[in-house]
């Protein structure tokens, strides 16, 4: 027992609302509507939790993060209120004021238990129509210095594969069936279904699927319990890290941040798990995505130097030109013109360099000469805010992009027009600009992607100057009829 505070356990306790008694009491009706209706907790107990460190014993590490996840409306893990999740009585691990409050990074048996665990809660938060919010995103610097040295060193060679046997299935966290052995036909379905929903989400945004995205990765979180043979494991592996990006990327794309920053590290564990470096690369690149979306360009280039160490010496240069566009993206909008240039010039360089004599991994196809184009457009129309001569250059990107591109992209069309519409507003050209906001808008209605409502509030500030013209003062009644408020552009803020 320690005889510190619990102070994670504290602040998220003071955050509910509850006094002592009542936890105690809720955990004890909890605890027997999830089987287990011997659980006797008092108010006693409950302050030990929090006042000594005491960690408790099973089922109460995971009855309290489902009461938790449900009083705050946002998925709370065990790791989340300072327990360790071993089950048995013993010591924290860390306080909040620690560099690596999650323990990063995780063994694979934990990875396991934490991708389950954090699907199921996800999944109960959908049931009961929550919407996630109130957590801050870890800093990029926090999880680069984490995991820069596991991401760059091989895993652990694995000993040799054991027979199956169900009746030994390593344990893994909350709500998931009995493990049991599956074959390649298994895994091959469950990879035809990745690209099932990979083409849904870009055709029409992440919200209509996250859920089932969410529960097909909480299934595949009790198939890793089950010991495989290694070729099988590696494979099953992949198609976890495969599903966590589209997690991520969706909840990303309905505004639930700290949850889709959990699915990206989640899906660079499971990657590197089933020795793919790249896409582990791939998934913390999203992540740095997300921070430029959100204001923080600063934490997407700590990211995106652990990207990049982390890929390894088998990235395809496609896949390194790929990185390079959203370290560009972060620079310009730090308004780092000269590095952003060189950057996106490394890019093209790397783009024409991939002979195509290796096809790509699946999650690559989708990063083709539109998209190339479509990075170097958001670029510089970022950079335009900080230097309005590059304008022009980010109209032409844009118009190569939407000429490029193909049927079922109807999310990137919109940001093409978007970032075409607004390099038109930066370059006093509101004519052009009304022509590609209006197409932008048509398209809108398609889709379900808050980071589309974010783009178009962007632009819908750079209407401003023009607010006396008779065609632009209808475009803005037409943006503000199309968003759901229009309180002007994304400051950074860490809340979903």
């Amino acid at each position: 027992m320690s005889r510190e505070p619990n102070t994670r356990l504290s602040d998220l306790f003071g955050l509910t609302g509850w006094s002592k008694g009542e936890l105690a009491r809720l955990v004890n009706r909890q605890a027997a509507a999830m089987g287990h209706p011997q659980l006797a907790t008092d108010t006693s107990r409950v302050r030990r939790w929090i006042d000594m460190g005491e960690s408790p014993r099973d089922p109460v590490p995971k009855v309290l993060a489902a009461l938790f996840t449900e009083r705050l409306g946002r998925v709370v893990t065990i790791e989340d209120l300072g327990f360790a999740r071993s089950g048995r009585a013993g010591r924290r691990r860390e306080s909040p004021g620690t560099q690596n409050p999650d323990g990063l990074p995780w063994a694979p048996d934990r990875t396991a238990a934490v991708l389950t665990e954090f699907t199921g809660m996800d999944l109960m938060l959908n049931r009961r129509g929550l919407v996630g919010a109130g957590a801050a995103l870890a800093a990029g610097s926090v999880l680069s210095s984490a995991m820069h040295d596991w991401l760059t060193t091989p895993p652990a060679p694995r000993g040799p594969a054991r027979a199956p046997d169900p009746h030994q299935a390593d344990p893994v966290g909350y709500d998931r069936y009995e493990a049991a052995p599956i074959g390649s036909q298994e895994i091959e379905a469950l990879e035809r279904s990745v690209e099932v929903f990979r083409a849904w989400d870009a055709a029409r945004g992440g919200g209509l699927q996250r859920k089932a995205v969410v529960g097909q990765l909480n299934e595949v979180g009790g198939m890793l319990a089950y010991r495989h043979p290694d070729h099988l494991q590696r494979r099953l592996w992949g198609v976890a890290a495969n599903l966590a990006v589209l997690a991520g990327w969706m909840s990303h794309d309905v505004g639930l941040e700290p949850t889709a920053q959990k699915y990206f590290v989640i899906a660079a564990h499971a990657a590197r798990e089933g020795g793919d470096r790249p896409r582990a690369g791939e998934a913390l690149s999203r992540a740095a995505r997300q921070m430029v979306h959100l204001g923080r360009p600063d934490d997407a280039l700590d990211l995106m130097k652990l990207a990049k160490s982390g890929s390894g010496e088998e990235i395809l240069p496609r896949t390194q030109a790929m990185l390079h566009t959203i370290e560009a993206w972060a620079q310009a909008s730090m308004g780092q013109g000269q590095a952003m240039r060189r950057t996106l010039g490394e890019a093209e360089d790397l783009f024409v360099s991939d002979r195509g004599d290796v096809p790509p991994p699946s999650w690559m196809q989708m990063f083709d000469e539109a998209d190339m184009h479509g990075m170097q457009a958001l670029a510089y129309r970022t950079l335009a805010e900080h230097d309005p001569s590059v304008a022009g250059i980010a109209q032409s990107h844009a118009r190569q992009a939407l000429q490029l591109r193909e049927g079922g992209r109807q999310r990137s069309k919109i940001f093409d027009y978007i970032s075409l519409a607004s390099a038109c507003f930066i370059a006093d050209d509101p004519e052009q600009a009304d022509r590609y906001a209006r197409l932008a808008l048509v398209s809108m209605g398609e889709t379900s992607s808050h980071r589309t409502w974010d783009r178009l509030r962007e632009m819908y500030r750079l209407t401003g100057q023009y607010a006396g013209y008779a065609k632009i003062e209808d475009l803005r009644e037409e943006i503000q009829s199309a968003l759901p408020g229009v309180p002007g552009p994304r400051t950074g803020a860490a809340e979903a």
